[in-house]
C-alpha cells in the first residue's frame, strides 16, 4: 500500500487551507469520471469539499461514528459505520476498563446518531454508487485511525475499485495501520508526537449540521452523477 506525505509549515490555518493544499497531492485523480470523494462529518467534509472542486469530482458524505470512551469522548476506543461494519480498538478498550455491556450502549447510541445523520444530511438522496470507482475519503486529521478504518471497511464491502485516504494531518501509528486496508494513504504531515488532530490548526472551529448540509448541495451533486 503506498503512502505519500509532503513537508508543509504547521499549524495548519484551517480546514479549508488544508484541503487545497491536499488536493494538490491527489491531482493524478482529476477529471477522471470514476472518482468520487467523500468526506467523514463533520469536520472531514470542508477538506473533502476543496478536493472534489479541484479534481472536478462529485462530492458526498460517508457516515462514521466513533466510539469515544466515557468522560474522554474524544479518545475512541472504535467506530461504526453504515452497514453493520464496526471496528475496535482492543488495546484502549482494555485500558479504559470497558465492559462489553457498555461498549454496547455506547454503540447502540452512536448508531442512532448515525441513522439520524444519514436522514439529516441525505433527505431522500440515494447513497451514491461505490463499485468500480476510485474513492477518495477524507477527514480534518487521523488520530488513532479506527474511525478511517471503519469507513475503509465499510466502502471495501461496497467493491470500489480504488480506496485512497486523504487526510491533511495523519498520526505515524494510524498512517501504518491504514496502509493495511487501504490502496493508498495521502497527508501533508505526519507529527510525531501527534497530540491530536486540533493540535496542527490554527482555526479548527466546530462544523455546524447546517455548513455539512451547505457542502452537499444536492444540486451540485446530481451534475456528476
Amino acid at each position: 500500500m503506498k503512502t505519500s506525505s509532503q513537508a508543509v509549515s504547521l499549524p495548519l490555518v484551517n480546514r479549508q487551507s488544508a484541503g487545497s493544499l491536499l488536493a494538490r497531492q491527489l491531482e493524478m485523480y482529476s477529471h477522471r469520471p470514476d472518482v468520487l470523494v467523500l468526506g467523514l462529518p463533520r469536520g472531514g467534509l470542508p477538506v473533502a469539499h476543496q478536493i472534489a472542486e479541484h479534481l472536478d469530482a462529485p462530492l458526498d458524505v460517508l457516515l462514521v461514528r466513533k466510539l469515544g470512551v466515557p468522560g474522554q469522548r474524544e479518545l475512541a476506543f472504535g467506530a461504526i459505520a453504515a452497514g453493520g461494519v464496526r471496528v475496535l480498538d482492543q488495546e484502549i478498550i482494555r485500558s479504559a476498563h470497558l465492559r462489553p455491556q457498555k461498549i454496547e450502549q455506547i454503540a447502540a447510541e452512536e448508531l442512532r446518531l448515525l441513522e439520524a445523520g444519514n436522514l439529516r444530511y441525505r433527505e431522500r438522496r440515494p447513497a451514491p454508487e461505490i463499485r468500480g470507482r476510485i474513492v477518495i475519503v477524507a477527514d480534518d486529521g487521523i488520530a488513532t485511525g479506527s474511525t478511517m478504518k471503519a469507513a475503509v471497511e465499510a466502502l471495501r464491502s461496497q467493491n470500489p475499485s480504488k480506496i485512497v485516504v486523504a487526510a491533511p494531518v495523519v498520526s505515524v501509528e494510524a498512517a501504518a495501520m491504514l496502509r493495511e486496508s487501504a490502496d493508498e494513504v495521502v497527508s501533508l504531515a505526519q507529527p510525531d508526537p501527534f497530540y491530536a488532530v486540533g493540535f496542527w490548526y490554527e482555526d479548527f472551529s466546530q462544523i455546524t449540521d447546517d455548513e455539512v448540509y451547505a457542502l452537499l448541495n444536492p444540486p451540485a451533486l446530481s451534475q456528476h452523477q
